[in-house]
């Protein structure tokens, strides 16, 4: 059988979560059925919608957008703060009871997985009807809707859920695209967003349908590998597995909400730097290498990004992680504000584990089998710096600065890069 996936959303998650939550302890109105949004406090920081009601969409509101500017289209609009805790519980709940149907399950939200249904299918038969009688099942236990989509590939699943909204079900198998996919705006596309959409626009470029015809070497000059991923994305092409939790369990990583947004490279790189520092620093408190680092994205408008590179050989060096997330920042920013960034590792191996080098990576003496202590090829000694200084010796001054934080506290010793412009 072919592999079949699942992409399983919570319409509206945090709106119904809160709504069911009133409801239960004696509300008379349901959320869902009036103009009502969720958003954080308006004096505060995080004064946006993050749900909305259809009623509310009917308004013109949008996910996102100022709550200031939901009540100038909605005057009448109902504001009811976000409860994480209440999120995270129903949240829960929503994978435990999926898990119970299919253990391979990859959750990538608080109200969003995958499932791997083609480990399932000869127990619940065909994918549309299984993927129904799941919803249903879903509104009958919990009393929320979701959307299912169903594709043979990740990205078109994801695409397929976000069709028509709430309570349905949706193909996108890849010989379905040409109909059901490519006449759509290039800004549906997942990891579209607004100012690809609009470099997009001024190529010409309207519809995914155009996109999937367009000229690679023209859409890397612009968008750089981005424009490579959207391509493929247009035409269907996605190899990626659904991950099961417990396969990426193992991993090491980062990330911080930033104050307020930030819209420039030399300040994300900043946050990138602090972040590889923590990282790099767990790494070698737990004694281990990562092979894989990724970089995480999200932007003001909540919307998510991440992307990974493999490495040849693993490490734990700060330099290394900060270079190969900037990197990788470099191929995922598409301009947008951004509020969160996060670096993760993972594919990690025992720091005395033998590692295997490529010729390109020695230099004059051969390195011995166990990376730390014997390898001599050469990494940036800084973000900032030309110089180049022997891996080995790099661990070394990493660990001696290590030694210091912990006797001294983690503010001991500061890289000069990462200290305030207006601090002495």
């Amino acid at each position: 059988m072919h592999k079949i996936i699942f992409h399983i959303d919570v319409n509206s998650a945090y709106l119904s979560w809160s709504a069911l939550d009133n409801l239960a302890h004696g509300a008379d109105i349901d959320l869902r059925e009036i103009p009502s949004i969720i958003g954080g406090d308006i004096e505060k920081r995080h004064g946006v919608v993050l749900a909305k009601s259809i009623p509310a969409k009917a308004f013109g509101i949008v996910t996102g957008e100022p709550i200031v500017n939901a009540f100038r289209k909605c005057p009448h609009l109902t504001l009811h703060s976000p409860d994480q805790t209440l999120y995270r519980q129903r949240s829960a709940e929503l994978m435990d009871f999926l898990s119970g149907i299919c253990p391979d399950i990859e959750q990538v939200s608080v109200d969003e997985c995958y499932m791997n249904y083609t480990s399932v299918a000869s127990r619940y038969g065909e994918p549309f009807h299984a993927a129904v009688k799941i919803k249903d099942s879903i509104y009958s236990k919990f009393g929320y809707t979701v959307n299912i989509g169903i594709s043979d590939k990740k990205v078109l699943a994801k695409m397929a859920s976000d069709f028509k909204k709430p309570n349905l079900v949706h193909t996108l198998y890849s010989a379905e695209i040409r109909e059901k996919m490519w006449s759509l705006p290039v800004s549906s596309l997942y990891m579209c967003g607004r100012s690809s959409a609009e470099t997009l626009r001024k190529l010409e470029i309207l519809t995914i349908g155009d996109l999937a015809a367009a000229d690679k070497t023209i859409l890397a000059s612009h968008l750089k590998s981005h424009g490579i991923l959207l391509w493929e994305y247009a035409n269907g092409i996605d190899d990626s597995n659904v991950i099961t939790e417990q396969s990426d369990s193992k991993g090491i990583g980062n990330s911080t909400t930033l104050k307020e947004d930030i819209s420039d490279r030399d300040s994300a790189c900043h946050v990138l730097l602090s972040l590889a520092e923590s990282v790099a620093g767990r790494l070698r408190k737990s004694r281990q290498l990562a092979g894989m680092i990724s970089t995480e994205i999200k932007y003001s408008t909540f919307r998510k990004v991440s992307h990974q590179i493999t490495l040849d050989v693993p490490v734990y060096n700060t330099d290394i992680i900060y270079e190969k997330s900037c990197l990788l920042f470099d191929e995922l920013w598409d301009g947008t504000p951004i509020r969160l960034l996060g670096i993760r590792t993972s594919k990690l191996v025992p720091e005395n584990e033998p590692v295997q080098l490529s010729l390109f990576d020695m230099e004059e003496t051969a390195p011995s089998s166990s990376m730390p202590s014997g390898a001599s090829f050469t990494v940036p000694f800084s973000a900032s710096s030309g110089h180049s200084i022997p891996i080995a010796k790099q661990q070394k001054l990493d660990q001696a600065l290590d030694s210091i934080r912990k006797k001294y506290g983690a503010d001991s010793i500061v890289r000069g890069s990462l200290l305030h412009p207006k601090q002495p």
